[in-house]
């Protein structure tokens, strides 16, 4: 089994696909287990989630030097990890993250090597986090108002202010 990619090139504007085969050593992209929910950013960071270890942990795969990159202290064994998305410039990591039956976000810096809970004073239920490319605000979905809406935080854990959107028609 392969993951296959298409990569544009910077000096040609045609897309090329890149086969990144399977390695038995678990390095590589591929692996006998499941790997499922890939995002693709900035033409070099692959996440994606896999089983590979037991549970569904984040991998980060940089494809332009073919290799799995260390994350240290960012997975565990009582979390199950879903919707990794990351910053452009691959330093900050934003996932959903289900600890003891509650799904919070979590943004992880990899330089700082760093994990915090986002929305650990949230009390409602959350998905589908995702991350501006400068890493600084993070978009997820809540039914923290009784349905499904659109949330702003801050890279700190600090809720955005949206704007109220009008009712009134333009006349």
């Amino acid at each position: 089994m392969a993951i296959v990619l298409l990569a544009t090139l910077s000096s040609c504007s045609t897309p090329r696909q890149l086969n990144l085969p399977f390695n038995p050593s678990d390095t590589s992209l591929n692996t006998p287990y499941s790997e499922t929910e890939p995002y693709f950013t900035s033409g070099r960071y692959l996440t994606f989630v896999s089983d590979r270890s037991g549970t569904p942990d984040i991998y980060l795969y940089d494809v332009q030097e073919r290799r799995l990159v260390e994350l240290p202290r960012l997975n565990s064994v009582d979390s199950v990890a879903t919707h990794p998305r990351i910053s452009d410039d691959g330093r900050y990591l934003v996932f959903a993250g289900n600890r003891q039956g509650k799904t919070d976000v979590y943004l992880y810096d990899r330089q700082m090597r760093v994990l915090k809970n986002l929305t650990q004073s949230l009390n409602a239920d959350v998905r589908y986090p995702s991350i501006s490319a400068d890493g600084n605000t993070i978009a997820f979905e809540s039914n923290a108002q009784g349905k499904w809406d659109i949330f702003l935080y801050d890279r700190s854990g600090q809720p955005l202010e949206l704007p109220e959107s009008s009712s009134k028609s333009a006349s």
